[in-house]
């Protein structure tokens, strides 16, 4: 459902599947019941004025219209059209709607067989593949239920669409196999040689998934599941059963991603779910998918913390089956991931991501629902002295980060040269000029377990008296106790002087300290800005040498 929240729709399908004794009717009861709620929310938004030129199409959040927008609507109604256990099933209304979305999709379709997405691409055969998946699905289901009108309706958009995949180009590396997913769902529904050419070609370059079981892109909240969810396609329309090995691969590397509350660990995501929370939803096709095909317990136990989506289930039939007994999540372990350069600590209820690869966030930690967000660290040193870690791993029983940096000041040329006006001229001779009076400081931070959590020392040498300032950034929402209003600072930013603050959320609360305030200058120049929530800040001075401690237990 592009346009609305899968968890807001999908929220209550999830306690039919989490419940040990819930049989697969009753899942499946409940997904239809979630999913109704979704068809009503589409009855009300789809546009149904006969004089708009969107008539059919459904708006987003800013009132554009795309192509995913009835294309998805025609997924939606079309599987409660065909869902007996559906209010909606056989509901006339309901096939008004599909007709008007049918055209919306046709008339918003190109020359090419594109569509367009408004806020960014245009004539995109790589949107236009996440849209013949979604049709190619609900094309499936109406031929299963023998909805003639509904085939002949959406036939000439996919087969245009197909078309325009079989020939189009891409963006980004998951497109690869979402390209080769639709592809595969139109080769099950209408056989075509260049179908299956255009998926060996993208094959043959490789799936592109790294000795720690994450693909290129490593965005475990979004692309990792489409991704999954294409390659499954693939493998099971065409019969290419060596494609479920990096999904399964991915899979067992998100067990290991996982925070107390099912949380994932995004900090590591090169896209746009980057340091965004969330729980893994979008996850459970594969999940339900290759547990039940591979009798793994690991994979059923998450997928049934996780709602279901009706279309699948009804196009996958086999996700209805009882499949393995649930097996426990791992949650006692410290796990480090080399080729990315992260690793990841649970015990419990407690959980800390350790960010190896130059990232500003050092760590992050949480106690259930109370979370620091990141841990950073600037000096005032000639404006670039935010820590961004040079080198950074494992030593013994911690894990340490390195940076140093330097500066100085330009000498006149001698001999004398001219030098262009314009300051960008002047900036690119520079280098060039000799260098006097340098200054140097040298970062170092190592983070190491402790019985109830973890310890974070900081350094910082070199150049003396340079102002430092160590944020340590917490999930909005919660109760702070024990720091003080930092002054002259943005909204929500504090200093620690005393032993220790304290953050609550729910029935969680995590202390961290000792505090350290030597100034009050925390918004520190060249420094990042501040993070989103609060900011606790601890400042002083090079040389700089400050353990904080973060009682998770």
């Amino acid at each position: 459902m592009p346009h609305l929240s899968r968890r807001a729709l999908l929220a209550t399908a999830a306690s039919a599947w989490a419940a040990p004794q819930a049989s697969a009717r009753t899942a499946l009861d409940t997904a239809v019941a979630s999913h109704d709620v979704g068809v009503a929310r589409y009855l009300e938004i789809q546009v149904t004025d006969p004089r708009s030129r969107w008539l059919g199409a459904i708006p987003d959040a800013y009132g554009l219209h795309h192509g995913n927008g009835p294309v998805g609507a025609l997924n939606v109604f079309i599987t409660a059209f065909t869902q007996p256990k559906s209010r909606y099933y056989k509901d006339r209304t309901v096939a008004e709607r599909i007709r008007l979305a049918a055209a919306a999709a046709a008339r918003m379709q190109n020359e090419h067989g594109n569509f367009d997405l408004l806020t960014t691409n245009f004539n995109s055969p790589a949107d236009t593949a996440f849209i013949v998946r979604s049709g190619a699905s609900a094309f499936y289901l109406a031929r299963q239920a023998n909805e003639r009108e509904f085939m002949r309706l959406m036939e000439p958009v996919l087969l245009k669409g197909a078309q325009a995949l079989v020939v189009g180009g891409i963006h980004t590396p998951n497109h690869r196999w979402v390209l080769c997913g639709a592809l595969a769902q139109m080769q099950e529904l209408f056989p075509n040689p260049d179908y299956l050419r255009r998926i060996n070609l993208w094959l043959a370059e490789g799936v592109d998934i790294d000795d720690d079981g994450q693909y290129g892109e490593r965005s475990t909240l979004v692309y990792n599941p489409i991704t999954n969810s294409a390659l499954i396609a693939v493998a099971h329309k065409l019969n290419r059963p060596a494609l479920l090995d990096p999904v399964r691969r991915n899979l067992d590397a998100l067990m290991y991603l996982l925070h107390p509350n099912l949380e994932v660990v995004t900090e590591i995501s090169r896209r746009q779910d980057r340091n965004q929370p969330g729980l893994p939803e979008q996850s459970w096709f594969a999940l339900r998918y290759l547990a039940v095909k591979d009798g793994n317990g690991h994979y059923a136990q998450l997928a049934s913390q996780l709602a279901p989506s009706l279309n699948p289930l009804m196009e996958y039939p086999e996700l209805l089956q009882p499949g393995p007994a649930a097996k426990p999540l791992p949650d006692d372990y410290v796990k480090e991931f080399p080729s990315g350069d992260y690793a990841h600590i649970r015990r419990g209820n407690r959980s800390v991501t350790l960010l190896l690869d130059g990232n500003s966030r050092l760590m992050a930690c949480r106690k259930g629902g109370a979370v620091v967000n990141a841990v950073r660290m600037a000096a005032a040193f000639f404006g670039k002295g935010q820590f961004k870690p040079m080198r950074a791993g494992r030593r013994g029983d911690s894990f340490v980060y390195e940076q140093e940096l330097d500066a100085g000041y330009y000498q006149p040329f001698d001999p004398p040269r001219p030098v262009p006006a314009g300051e960008d001229q002047w900036y690119a001779v520079r280098p060039r000029r000799r260098r006097t009076e340098v200054c140097d400081i040298f970062y170092r931070a190592s983070v190491s377990e402790t019985p109830r959590g973890a310890k974070m020392r900081i350094e910082a040498s070199g150049t003396k008296d340079v102002p430092v300032a160590i944020e340590i950034n917490l999930r909005a929402g919660g109760k702070l106790e024990g720091v003080v209003e930092a002054p002259g600072a943005p909204k929500d930013s504090y200093i620690l002087a005393g032993r220790q603050a304290s953050y609550t959320v729910g029935g969680d609360t995590l202390r961290f300290g000792p505090g350290l305030r030597l100034n009050d200058y925390t918004q520190v120049r060249g420094a990042e800005p501040k993070l989103d929530g609060p900011s606790v800040y601890l400042t002083g001075y090079t040389p700089f040498d400050h353990t904080i401690e973060f009682d998770l237990a």
